[in-house]
């Protein structure tokens, strides 16, 4: 065997004992992989307060003031509001499941003057709305958003050990996370076959991607969930803590976002005869939707996201169905992946696969 053929057959070996390693450490890695991408976004978000706090301190312990910062933010109010959340929820589904929320429902929209209004005003189009029509699409939205809520709920409430243990891991993750952050990156641009600027890129993409989603969209979410929340309570409407919930959550999406659940109660407010509540209701979700959307939202993110609203939409839907609440971050992560992986394949690559063939 000559020395070619030699170096060939070693490089083939150590590339499959490569793969095989990265393959293990990928399965035993795995449990934890939902742990390890949440707590690498939380610590792309936190950096800034870690870089100010190491300024001043060791690194070391400015990593443990910005891990107990991140526990004051996020794990104290989580544990303390999910209860509420909880009975709430399971409020409402038991609501939608039983006759309770249909028959409410139902003496509200028979012989209703809003719905016969409606069907004379889209009669043109041979459409006709009935009260039962009406009735189950909203009886069915109440059992999906209940269960949903709750579902999310009790996989907290149900195991409070497993999500402390997690939540402290996640802490550990970033504790270590901050200190050594350029080492981890060094250390996989190096190994990584692509160009160091396009691993910057690919690196900076996901940065503002995670900056855009907990900080513009989690932000703004969090403060039309809060508003709408008190609106529902200063008028008397049933769960306003779980609405509000829902607004936060639906404030993520694009296009449609808390109308979800304003234009509905707007409905139902006329419905029940009050109409000054109504055009409160109508007047409040413009100004908020609209002063988020058009002047929050921009300061906060700027222009370093562009993602077509789309996307963004079709991403955190997608999200929500296969990981659950944590689908908002990691729907947007993929398509961010996809995105900049396309880009940079059509300004580094795509010229040289052309002239290959």
């Amino acid at each position: 065997m000559n020395d070619r053929n030699s170096r060939n057959l070693i490089l083939w070996v150590f590339l499959v004992y490569f793969f095989i390693s990265i393959f293990m450490l990928g399965w035993l890695l795995w449990p934890f992989v939902s742990t390890i991408v949440l707590a690498a976004t939380v610590t792309g978000v936190f950096n800034p307060v870690y870089c100010f706090l190491a300024k001043k301190l060791s690194p070391l312990l400015a990593s443990l003031l910005t891990c107990i910062l991140v526990f004051a933010v996020l794990f104290v109010p989580i544990v303390s509001l999910v209860g509420i959340l909880s009975t709430e929820a399971y409020e409402l589904y038991g609501m939608a499941r039983s006759a309770v929320l249909g028959d409410h429902l139902r003496s509200l929209l028979q012989g209703s003057e809003w719905v016969e209004r409606l069907n004379r005003l889209i009669a043109p189009f041979q459409i006709e709305i009935t009260g039962e029509q009406l009735n189950g699409a909203i009886t069915e939205v109440g059992r999906t958003v209940g269960l949903f809520l709750y579902d999310q709920a009790r996989a907290i409430t149900s195991n409070i050990l497993k999500f402390i243990l997690h939540f402290f891991f996640m802490l550990i993750i970033i504790f270590y996370l901050l200190i050594d952050k350029q080492r981890l990156l060094d250390f996989i641009f190096d190994l990584s076959p692509l160009p160091d600027e396009q691993d910057q890129k690919l690196f900076q993409k996901f940065k503002d991607m995670a900056g855009a989603i907990l900080i513009g969209n989690g932000l703004s979410g969090l403060i039309q969930g809060v508003a709408g929340g008190i609106l529902f309570a200063v008028f008397g409407l049933r769960s306003p803590f779980m609405w509000g919930v829902v607004m936060t959550i639906l404030a993520f999406l694009p296009i449609l976002g808390i109308g979800l659940v304003f234009i509905p109660a707007t409905v139902l407010l006329f419905l029940n005869g009050r109409i000054a509540a109504g055009v409160i209701f109508l007047v409040f979700y413009a100004v908020l939707s609209g002063s988020i959307e058009y002047f929050v939202k921009p300061k906060l993110v700027g222009k370093r996201v562009q993602m077509h609203t789309l996307l963004v939409f079709l991403s955190i839907i997608g999200g929500l169905r296969l990981f659950g609440i944590l689908g908002i971050i990691y729907g947007p992560l993929v398509v961010t992946a996809f995105l900049t992986l396309t880009d940079i394949y059509h300004s580094g690559y795509q010229q040289l696969v052309e002239s290959s063939e």
